[in-house]
């Protein structure tokens, strides 16, 4: 059972910290009280239960990290080849949480609008059939835009996405896609029809249509529509390290920023 890492966070530090608030209020002083009419000699500080000593420790380390996470910055390990080659399974990369306005952990409701996601951007965002997993892909459709995907083939608003022939890497070929802003590398697998990736797109207000890099090997908005505004995450920037599994060692190779 995946675990809510988030939601458990949340609920941590706002326990420790009322935990904590509640002593200074209410019990500190009543220890005293107790301490000085049981015995007038003794000055020392009562001791302090243990769950309020434990409280007072980690609340303000919850509280940095609860901020940090959720309206800073958050990590991520790639956990699949869609995004090849740009990110490789393994990559933990840094998402940057407030580049598309700030929003309440857990909830996801946007409390201020800082900016909106910008085509080529690479996306985290929670997979709108469940709404809980998080995804990652690259953002090809802005709100109001028509895509098509024809013969491996992008169109945006019925212009051809230019890409350039890099490398054949049977069984793949690298072509490098021009966004307008953002040029990126894809992969495109020889010898597969793109049949079942194809269609035409209208992106609703508010949506996103995204698509992964490894395009005939991504699981996208061609198969279950668009993102929702409410469903974004962040925009990832970083690869900060490269962890395939238990078994490998770390690696710092792919540090580096993402196109």
């Amino acid at each position: 059972m995946d675990i809510d890492f988030p939601l458990v966070l949340v609920v941590l530090t706002f326990v420790s910290g009322l935990i904590w608030l509640a002593d200074i209020l209410f019990w500190r002083k009543r220890r005293h009280a107790e301490s000085t009419e049981n015995t007038a000699q003794n000055e020392d500080e009562p001791k302090e239960p243990y769950l309020v000593d434990l409280s007072r420790s980690f609340f303000p380390v919850l509280a940095i990290v609860l901020v940090l996470r959720s309206f800073l910055v958050e990590p991520f390990q790639i956990p699949s080849g869609s995004m090849l080659p740009t990110l490789e399974v393994g990559d933990f990369i840094l998402v940057n949480k407030y580049a598309y306005g700030l929003r309440l952990p857990v909830a996801g409701t946007k409390v201020l609008d800082i900016g909106d996601p910008a085509r080529g951007d690479v996306m985290v965002f929670r997979y709108p059939k469940d709404g809980e997993t998080n995804y990652i892909k690259r953002v090809i459709g802005l709100p109001g835009d028509t895509v098509r995907y024809r013969d491996k083939q992008l169109f945006i608003n019925g212009e051809q996405i230019e890409s350039e022939f890099v490398v054949r890497l049977p069984p793949v070929e690298v072509r490098k896609e021009d966004l307008g802003e953002v040029e990126h590398d894809i992969f495109l697998t020889m010898g597969r029809p793109g049949a079942a990736g194809e269609g035409e797109w209208q992106v609703p207000e508010g949506h996103y249509f995204v698509m992964g890099d490894n395009r005939d090997n991504s699981n996208d908005s061609r198969y279950w529509g668009t993102v929702p505004d409410d469903l974004v995450v962040g925009k990832a920037f970083a690869i900060w390290m490269h962890w395939e599994s238990f078994t490998s060692l770390p690696s710092f190779k792919r540090v580096g920023s993402i196109e």
